[in-house]
């Protein structure tokens, strides 16, 4: 009896669910073995950011106001903090284990330009590397039971932050960004926020991973590393739900090595040029549900990760367990995207009931040499698209930091010598999938794997396309292709160029 006295008194001091977030039929027929991804319970205590001094004027700084009221929650052992109705400026956000921040229904968080708020720090992974970056607007690291709920909306001032070039904005909208300030590059067609941003542009040697070595280096160009906007690291019980998330001044939301990640009824936003403006990127995590969310954005919209190259491998850990299912994505260079920083590999994944409309490629796979990492036991149903620029289904193993679209009018020629096989080679195998519509399209699919490591094992069921284009399945073993429809407007419906056991409707091709 004193046993259940006791569950009754600690019930009684969690915040109920308002409903069930996840239904119970996400799980439903899994074709791996994976529990229910729990939801952080948080104790019934609540604050309102109001209550230590924030002021909604859309002028005051309320970093400290927001600092103040989760401290005091995390010491009274968790609950909510409150952001009502209103627009409050701030600094970064850090959060502490057992808070929930909720906003209600009017409640906007716009982070700060001020770019000074915002300091480097070491030892941070952007792009599966490890490097430096400026402080994320909100974060966390080793944390548990953390939440951002509510109907509110977080801005990341990402416009302050990110480069622009002038072909991408009309001329009215360049008028207005070189009248905000920053400085044009040497061509004058590319505005930068800084001299600090354009300087750290200048020297590379990763894409976005500039070549400073010392403090003094990166303090040089600090305005060029932009921080994505939402960045939980290790942390188990994570759960973003109802909030619109957007313009971010890199990637918007990038949980990294997390456990128990719950992502529902979500509006995540960029422009659509905006560079390094992906949705959500999931990297090296574990047990994650994404569901009934929507994304237009300037980059891969729903993108699941595992690190780049040598330090993905070291890390060596992979995404795995993850549900993806009843979400809408507008602009995106992909829709569903897998890499291409996939050196730890991913595994145990399903997609389904979801609608790309517009998308730049719907379905896309890609890495390169260099990366290594396993890509296997891939799941994906149910798929609607429409107005595809690019591919619906694509694989790419020759990816060169490009959009799908940039590199075809670049002309981009790979180099396709049979290379050796090592640690630093990827693969991609066992991908499943199936009842998939697509209205417009450039090409219908087209699969280009390694010629020393094919794309693999791949089904393809029960499929019908409209394409200028047919499909070219080129480098790819074990290819099996079931009731295909494909219409393309010129050309054969489907191409094989040096692939191996690709059959249709259980006959050779």
């Amino acid at each position: 009896m004193k046993k259940i006295l006791l569950s009754l008194a600690v019930c009684a001091m969690v915040w109920p669910l308002s409903a069930q977030v996840i239904p119970d039929e996400v799980y439903k027929n899994l074709p791996f073995k994976m529990d229910k991804v729990p939801q952080p319970k948080f104790a019934k205590n609540e604050v309102s950011i109001k209550d230590f001094g924030a002021k909604a004027d859309g002028l005051t700084l309320n970093t400290d106001a927001f600092a103040k009221a989760i401290d005091a929650v995390a010491k009274k052992g968790g609950g909510r903090v409150l952001v009502p109705q209103g627009l409050w400026l701030t600094g970064p956000i850090v959060f502490q284990s057992n808070i929930n921040l909720h906003l209600e229904r009017g409640a906007v968080i716009l982070f700060s330009s001020d770019f000074t708020l915002y300091p480097l720090l070491k030892d941070v992974s952007f792009e599966g590397l490890d490097t430096r970056r400026c402080q994320s607007p909100i974060s966390g690291k080793n944390l548990e039971n953390v939440a951002i709920t509510g109907q509110g909306v977080i801005d990341g001032n990402g416009g302050a932050w990110r480069p622009v070039k002038k072909g991408k904005l009309t001329e009215g909208q360049w008028k207005e960004k070189l009248a905000s300030g920053g400085v044009l590059n040497e061509q004058k067609n590319t505005w930068w926020p800084s001299e600090a941003a354009l300087r750290g542009s200048k020297n590379v040697v990763d894409q976005n991973v500039p070549a400073a070595k010392t403090d003094a280096d990166y303090e040089a160009i600090k305005d060029y590393l932009r921080p994505v906007m939402v960045n939980f690291v290790k942390c188990k019980n994570v759960w973003l739900d109802g909030v619109t998330f957007q313009n971010s001044p890199a990637w918007n939301i990038h949980p990294l090595m997390c456990e128990n990640l719950t992502v529902s009824n979500l509006i995540v936003r960029n422009p659509w040029y905006s560079q390094n403006g992906d949705g959500i990127d999931i990297e090296s995590c574990k047990n994650i549900v994404v569901y009934n969310s929507s994304f237009d954005v300037g980059d891969d919209a729903i993108c699941i990760k595992s690190g780049k190259n040598e330090d993905g491998r070291r890390r060596g850990i992979p995404t795995e367990n993850l549900i993806v299912k009843g979400c809408l994505v507008y602009h995106g260079h992909g829709g569903f995207v897998v890499g291409s920083e996939m050196s730890g590999g991913v595994k145990n994944v399903t997609v389904s009931n979801c609608t790309f409309l517009g998308t730049d490629v719907g379905l896309r796979f890609k890495s390169t040499r260099g990366r290594g990492g396993v890509v296997e036991n891939i799941w994906i149903s149910d798929i609607d698209m429409m107005n595809i620029p690019a591919e619906p289904l694509l694989f790419d193993l020759f990816y060169g930091g490009k959009s799908a679209i940039e590199a075809r009018e670049a002309g981009d020629k790979p180099d396709t010598q049979m290379k050796k096989v090592d640690e630093t080679t990827p693969q991609f195998r066992n991908i499943f999938i199936k009842n998939v519509t697509c209205n417009g399209a450039e090409r219908a699919m087209y699969f280009n794997g390694l010629p020393e490591m094919n794309v693999e094992n791949v089904t393809v069921d029960n499929v019908v396309i409209k394409s200028k284009l047919g499909a070219e399945i080129s480098e790819s073993t074990n290819v099996k292709l079931t009731n295909i429809k494909i219409v393309p407007e010129k050309g054969e419906p489907l191409v094989v160029r040096k692939s191996k056991n690709v059959t249709l409707d259980g006959k050779p091709l």
